[in-house]
C-alpha cells in the first residue's frame, strides 16, 4: 500500500505582539512545557509540527518528548535531540515509527532552556497545558507544575496514511476553534461533526476573534488561506465560518465609540474571492451562515450597524446566489426560535456570542454528510 503524509491535528496560530489583543500572550525560561492533542485520523507513524512563525528571536529547544498509549520517545529533528528554530519558521520532526489511531490523545513535551520572549500562540488548545520549572522531560509527572491555559508554538501532527485519503480543514473563528466548549473533550463543532463521518477526517484552523477581512485577532483569513488550507496535506475539502468578529469586534475595539463594521458588499466580495481562491485549488467550498450573537455580553459587540450586516449576508448565502458548493445554516441550528438574533438558552455558554458543547453538537448535527464526499 502507498501511503504518504496527511494533517491529523492543527493548531492556526497568533501573532503574540498584535496591537489589539482579546487573549493574554506570554513566554518560558528554563521551563519544560506539556501539552496535549488529538488526532483525528490514524495512520503507521506520526510526527509533529512546531511552530515558531512569530517569534521574534530563534527558538532554543533543548528537548521534546512525546507520550501517548503505547508511546513514550524522545522526538528528534534531523537526528538531533536539542535544535534551534529560526525566527519565522516552522519545524518539523523525525517520524516516530508508531501505529497512532483516530481518537488517540498524545502529550508533547518540550524543555526551554532560554527565554522564549513572547511565544506564536492559540487561544483554544485542545486541552490545558502545564509548564514546570527545569528540564523535566522524562518525568512522569511535572513538579510545581503551573496551568497553560494558552496553546503554544502551534503544535500539530501528521499521520503517514493510505494515498488518497482525504480530508476537510474547518477554517474560520472561534465558532471553529471551540471556544466556549469543554476543555480536553474536543467538541467543537468540526470535532463533533468529525465523528459523524465514516471516512476521512476534519482538522480545525479557526483562530477565536478571527475575521475574513481584518488582521487582529491572527491574520486575517484571505491572508492566512495559503498557508492554514492549501499547505495542508490531504486537504479536499474546507468548511468555513467567518464573520462575527467582522461585524462585531470595531464596536467592542471602539467603546464607547460606535465602531463601523464592513459593508455587506465588501463582506460578500471577500467571500467570494476566498471561495474562488479555494476552488482554483481544486477544493470543495462549503460556506454558512454567520451564528447569532444579539445580547452578548461583551461591551459594543452588539451593534445595529453589524446585525444589519450580518442579516444581509446571510440572505445572500441562503438565496442560492453565492459561489460555494453548500451551505451549512448555522445560525438556523442555534437560533432561538422566539428571537432569532440570539443563541437559544440552552445552547448558550453565558456570554451570548459562544455555543457550548450541546449548541457545537447541534451544529455538527446540522451538516448534510453528502457535501463531505471524504
Amino acid at each position: 500500500m502507498t501511503t504518504t503524509w496527511i494533517a491529523a491535528h492543527r493548531t492556526a496560530v497568533i501573532d503574540p505582539y498584535e496591537g489589539f489583543q482579546l487573549f493574554e500572550s506570554r513566554g518560558f525560561a528554563d521551563q519544560t512545557l506539556r501539552q496535549t492533542l488529538r488526532l483525528a485520523g490514524g495512520g503507521e507513524a506520526v510526527r509533529i509540527t512546531l511552530s515558531n512563525r512569530y517569534g521574534k528571536e530563534p527558538l532554543e529547544i533543548g528537548g521534546a518528548h512525546l507520550r501517548g498509549d503505547g508511546i513514550d520517545t524522545p522526538l528528534t529533528f534531523d537526528g538531533a535531540k536539542a535544535v534551534t528554530v529560526p525566527a519565522g519558521a516552522d519545524l518539523v520532526s523525525d517520524p516516530v515509527e508508531q501505529p497512532v489511531t483516530a481518537g488517540q490523545v498524545l502529550t508533547v513535551g518540550l524543555y526551554l532552556p532560554g527565554d522564549t520572549g513572547l511565544t506564536t500562540y492559540s487561544a483554544v488548545p485542545y486541552d490545558t497545558g502545564h509548564a514546570a520549572p527545569g528540564d523535566q522531560l522524562t518525568a512522569p509527572a511535572l513538579r510545581d507544575a503551573e496551568e497553560v491555559p494558552t496553546g503554544h508554538f502551534g503544535i500539530g501532527a501528521d499521520v503517514r496514511a493510505p494515498e488518497g485519503t482525504r480530508i476537510a480543514v474547518a477554517f474560520g473563528d472561534s465558532w471553529i476553534e471551540g471556544a466556549a466548549t469543554t476543555p480536553g473533550l474536543d467538541n467543537s463543532f468540526p470535532a463533533q461533526l468529525g465523528r459523524r463521518l465514516t471516512r476521512g477526517w476534519i482538522v480545525n484552523q479557526g483562530i477565536s476573534g478571527n475575521r475574513l477581512l481584518t488582521d487582529e485577532i491572527g491574520e486575517h483569513l484571505l491572508g492566512r488561506v495559503d498557508r492554514d488550507v492549501l499547505a495542508v496535506p490531504g486537504v479536499s475539502h474546507v468548511l468555513i465560518h467567518i464573520g462575527l468578529n467582522d461585524f462585531g469586534l470595531p464596536g467592542h475595539i471602539a467603546f464607547p465609540e460606535p465602531g463601523k463594521p464592513p459593508t455587506a458588499a465588501a463582506f460578500i466580495a471577500g467571500l467570494t474571492d476566498l471561495a474562488d481562491r479555494l476552488h482554483a485549488a481544486g477544493l470543495t467550498v462549503l460556506g454558512s451562515t454567520v451564528g447569532p450573537y444579539r445580547g452578548t455580553v461583551y461591551d459594543g459587540y452588539d451593534s445595529e450597524a453589524g446585525q444589519a450586516v450580518r442579516r444581509e449576508v446571510n440572505a445572500w448565502l441562503l438565496s442560492g446566489d453565492h459561489p460555494f458548493d453548500g451551505i451549512v445554516d448555522v445560525a438556523a441550528a442555534v437560533a432561538d426560535p422566539a428571537e432569532p438574533e440570539r443563541i437559544r438558552e440552552e445552547f448558550n455558554s453565558g456570554d451570548g456570542l459562544h455555543v457550548n458543547d450541546a449548541g457545537a453538537k447541534a451544529i455538527a448535527d446540522a451538516v448534510d454528510l453528502s457535501l463531505l464526499d471524504l
